[in-house]
C-alpha cells in the first residue's frame, strides 16, 4: 500500500512541477492566465469498511484549472493594440464568412495584406455592426463580421449650408450701396470669408460682404433704416445672388453690375430679428469643374447675429460639407467602438469590438495560442459590447500581460521539487521495509 501511495505522490508531484513550469514560461505571453493544481486525496474502503483505522492511498489530480484573473497592462504605441479591463474575452473567428469562433484575452491584433484586423494566429476580429451613427445594430454572435479597413479614400461632401454669427458695428458709418464694390474697402463696412467644398472635393471662397445702409439716396432701391444691413455673397471673386433677393446695382472692380442681395434686420435693443428673403439662400452656381452647382443656405438667424456698438467680430462661421480625405489612421474607444479617421477631419464608424463571457470560465476549452473556445462545462457563450452589463472596458494602445506571479511560481516549483523528493524518499523507505522482511530467516 506505502507504494502505491508514495507512487500517486510521484505522479501528481510530476503534475505540479509540468503545470508550474508551463506557468513560468508563459510569464512574457500576452493574455496567459496562469494554471494551479487540485489535488484530492485517495481514500479506497468497502461499503462497511471501518474508517476509524483504513488508511488514505495516496493522491490523485482532480483538475487543472486555469486561473482568470485579471493581468497588468502594458502600454504600447500601436493603436490596434487592446486590453480589456474587466471581464471579457475578444471573439475571433477562423475564417471570413464561417462561425469557427475563438476567445482570447490577447490583444495583439494587425491587418493582414487584405486590409482585415486578425491577430497573431491570423484568425480575424469580429465586431458588431453599426449604422453611420456609431449605434449597434445587432449583438448576435452570428451577426458578427470582420473588420475590413477601408480600401478607398474618405468621399467628399459639398457645403449646403454655412452658420454665420457675428456682431455688426451699429457705429460704422453710413455707405450707399451704388458704392459698393468689392475691391474697395471704403465702399463696405465689415467683410469675412470662409471655405466651402463643392461635390468632387475641391474647395472654393466664400465671402461675405456687409453695408450699413443709412442712405436712403434716390439710387438706392432700399429705405434708409439704422437697424438695417446688406449682405452681399462672393464665390471665388464672383457676386452670387441670393434668391429672392432684393437687385442692387453696384460696382465689382471697377465695372457696374446688378446683384440680388439679403437684407439683416435688427431690433432695437440689437438682437436678431428677421432676414429679407426669409431665407438667405444662394441660387445654384455653376461650376466649371465638372462637379454639380453649389446651392448654400447662409444662416445668420440661429447663431446669435447682433448690431451692437461694438468692434465687428465673428463667432461663428462653420460650413458643413468636406474635402476628399485620406485614412490617417485608427480610434477605438472605451467601449470597442472603431472608427477610420481621415484627413479631412471625418471619422466613419466600422464595427464595434465584439466581447464575449461564460457562466463557468474554467470550463473553456484551452486550443493553443493563448484563445479558448466553448464546451458543454463552460456554458452557452454570452456576448455583448464593452462597458455594458458584465464586460470589461477596452484600452487601445495597450496589452494585457501574463498574470503569471515569477515568484510565486518559483516557490511552488521548488515545492513540487520537495514534494517529488519526499515521495521518493517514501519508496525508498518502504522498499527498505521490504528488504527487511526478505531477510529474516
Amino acid at each position: 500500500m506505502s507504494f502505491n501511495a508514495a507512487l500517486s505522490g510521484l505522479q501528481a508531484a510530476t503534475v505540479d512541477l509540468s503545470v508550474t513550469s508551463n506557468n513560468i514560461s508563459n510569464v512574457a505571453t500576452t493574455g496567459f492566465k496562469n494554471s494551479r493544481t487540485e489535488f484530492g486525496d485517495l481514500f479506497e474502503i468497502s461499503p462497511f469498511g471501518n474508517t476509524s483505522t483504513q488508511v488514505g492511498s495516496g493522491v490523485e489530480v482532480l483538475s487543472v484549472s486555469q486561473q482568470f484573473d485579471q493581468g497588468n497592462l502594458k502600454f504600447t504605441d500601436a493603436s490596434l493594440d487592446m486590453a480589456i479591463s474587466g471581464q471579457g474575452f475578444f471573439v475571433t473567428n477562423k475564417s471570413l464568412t464561417g462561425s469557427d469562433f475563438s476567445y482570447t484575452r490577447a490583444g495583439q491584433f494587425g491587418v493582414d495584406n487584405s486590409g482585415t484586423i486578425t491577430n497573431s494566429s491570423g484568425e480575424f476580429l469580429q465586431a458588431f455592426p453599426v449604422d453611420a451613427s456609431g449605434n449597434v445594430t445587432s449583438t448576435s454572435l452570428n451577426t458578427t463580421i470582420p473588420i475590413v479597413l477601408p480600401a478607398t479614400t474618405g468621399a467628399p461632401q459639398a457645403t449646403t449650408e454655412v452658420e454665420v454669427g457675428l456682431n455688426l458695428d451699429a457705429s460704422r458709418p453710413t455707405i450707399d450701396p451704388v458704392t459698393f464694390d468689392p475691391t474697395a474697402s471704403n465702399t463696405y463696412s465689415h467683410a469675412t470669408s470662409t471655405t466651402v467644398y463643392d461635390s468632387l472635393g475641391a474647395s472654393h471662397v466664400m465671402s461675405y460682404y456687409f453695408i450699413h445702409d443709412l442712405s436712403g439716396s434716390a439710387t438706392n432701391p432700399l429705405p434708409g433704416d439704422p437697424n438695417q444691413w446688406i449682405v452681399a455673397s462672393y464665390l471665388d471673386g464672383a457676386e452670387v445672388d441670393i434668391a429672392g433677393g432684393t437687385a442692387v446695382a453696384h460696382l465689382n472692380g471697377g465695372l457696374p453690375v446688378t446683384q440680388d442681395v439679403g437684407i439683416l434686420n435688427f431690433n432695437p435693443d440689437g438682437s436678431f430679428a428677421s432676414s429679407t428673403p426669409a431665407a438667405l439662400q444662394n441660387v445654384a452656381i455653376p461650376l466649371t469643374t465638372g462637379a454639380s452647382p453649389l446651392t448654400i443656405l447662409h444662416d445668420f438667424a440661429n447663431n446669435s447675429t447682433t448690431q451692437f456698438s461694438a468692434a465687428f467680430s465673428v463667432s461663428t462661421l462653420d460650413p458643413d460639407g468636406f474635402t476628399t480625405g485620406r485614412l490617417t489612421g485608427l480610434d477605438i474607444s472605451e467601449e470597442g467602438l472603431l472608427r477610420a479617421t481621415y484627413s479631412n477631419g471625418i471619422q466613419t464608424p466600422m464595427g464595434q469590438v465584439a466581447m464575449a463571457d461564460f457562466a463557468n470560465v474554467q470550463g473553456l476549452n484551452a486550443v493553443g495560442g493563448t484563445a479558448w473556445q466553448e464546451t458543454i462545462e463552460s456554458g452557452p457563450v454570452i456576448t455583448g459590447a464593452a462597458g455594458t452589463g458584465r464586460f470589461g472596458l477596452i484600452q487601445s494602445g495597450a496589452l494585457e500581460t501574463s498574470n503569471v506571479d515569477l515568484t510565486q511560481e518559483l516557490v511552488s516549483l521548488i515545492t513540487a521539487q520537495r514534494n517529488f523528493q519526499a515521495n521518493a524518499r517514501s519508496i525508498e523507505t518502504a522498499n527498505s521495509i521490504t528488504d527487511t522482511i526478505i531477510q529474516i530467516r
